[in-house]
C-alpha cells in the first residue's frame, strides 16, 4: 500500500489550520484517514480561548484513535462522538453556542479488507478511483446551493448560514451534525485508490479548472500530495499577478491539505 500526505499553511506567518491523518494498524488490516479545515474566525470575539488548531487538533485525535479502535460504530457515530469529547474538552471554559466557536469540514475516510467507508461534511473532498480508472468525488454541495452572494467558502460564508436549515454545516460543538454528513459504504474490490483534499488543494480542480477530478488524482499519483499543492500555489501567484481572475475575493493563498492512499 502507498500512503502520502501534505499540509502546507496559506500563510507562513500563520498557524496552518488543517489537520491531516492516517492510520495504518500493524495487522495490516485496514486503515483510516482524516482530512479537517479549521475554519478561520472573523477578528472579533468567537467566544473560545482556543484556537483553531487545538480544536482541530483534539477532533483529528478523537476521530483518528475512534476509527481505528471502534470498527462497531460507523463513521457517523464516531464524528458525532469525537465532536462530543472535543467539546467536552473546552465547555467549562468556553461559549459553544457561539456561532464562531471553533470548527471545522472533515473528511473521513476507513477501509478494511471488504468495505471502504466514507463521510465528507461541507467542502473537504474525497475522491474514489474505481479498478478502470474511473474516479467519483464524494461532495457536500451545500455551499453551491447558498443564496446568489454569498462566498462559496466554509472559511468566508456568513456566520447566519452556518449549522442551521437552510445554510451549510460544519463540526463544531453539536454531536448531531453528524446526521448531515454525506456517508456511505462500497465493496474494497471496486477502489484501487483514494484520496481526501481540502478545498485549498481542491482548488486546482474547482477554482483552476485545470483538470477535472480523474485529473487531480493522476497529479496526485505521479507528483504526490506536495506536488499537487505546488501546482496550487503556481496557480494561485499568476492569478494574483493577473488582476484575480479566479480567486476573486478568495484569500490568495488558503491552507491546503492533501492526502493519496493506493490501495
Amino acid at each position: 500500500m502507498r500512503l502520502e500526505l501534505a499540509t502546507v499553511p496559506g500563510d507562513p506567518e500563520r498557524p496552518n489550520e488543517d489537520w491531516v491523518s492516517a492510520a495504518l494498524p500493524a495487522s495490516g488490516q485496514g486503515g483510516a484517514l482524516v482530512v479537517l479545515d479549521g475554519v478561520t474566525p472573523p477578528a472579533e470575539d468567537d467566544g473560545c480561548v482556543h484556537s483553531v488548531p487545538w480544536f482541530t487538533a483534539r477532533l483529528g485525535g478523537a476521530l483518528v484513535e475512534l476509527s481505528g479502535s471502534r470498527r462497531d460504530m460507523d463513521l457517523a457515530e464516531i464524528l458525532s462522538a469525537s465532536i462530543r469529547r472535543t467539546a467536552d474538552a473546552h465547555r467549562s471554559t468556553c461559549d459553544l453556542s457561539h456561532a464562531r466557536t471553533p470548527q471545522a469540514t472533515v473528511a473521513l475516510a476507513r477501509w478494511s479488507e471488504h468495505a471502504i467507508e466514507y463521510l465528507v461534511l461541507s467542502d473537504a473532498v474525497l475522491l474514489l478511483e474505481a479498478p478502470d480508472g474511473t474516479v467519483r468525488a464524494v461532495l457536500d454541495d451545500r455551499l453551491d446551493r447558498l443564496p446568489p452572494g454569498s462566498l462559496a467558502s466554509a472559511a468566508t460564508v456568513d456566520g447566519l448560514l452556518r449549522n442551521k436549515e437552510g445554510g451549510f454545516f460544519t463540526a463544531a460543538a453539536d454531536p448531531a451534525v453528524a446526521a448531515r454528513a454525506v456517508t456511505g459504504t462500497v465493496p474494497a474490490a471496486e477502489v484501487r485508490s483514494l484520496a481526501g483534499l481540502t478545498d485549498g488543494a481542491s482548488r486546482w480542480t474547482q477554482v483552476f479548472r485545470e483538470g477535472d477530478w480523474a485529473g487531480a488524482l493522476e497529479l496526485l499519483r505521479k507528483a504526490g500530495p506536495q506536488g499537487l499543492i505546488d501546482r496550487v500555489r503556481e496557480l494561485e501567484a499568476a492569478d494574483a499577478a493577473a488582476g484575480r481572475v479566479r480567486l476573486r475575493r478568495s484569500k490568495t493563498h488558503d491552507d491546503a491539505t492533501a492526502v493519496f492512499v493506493e490501495m
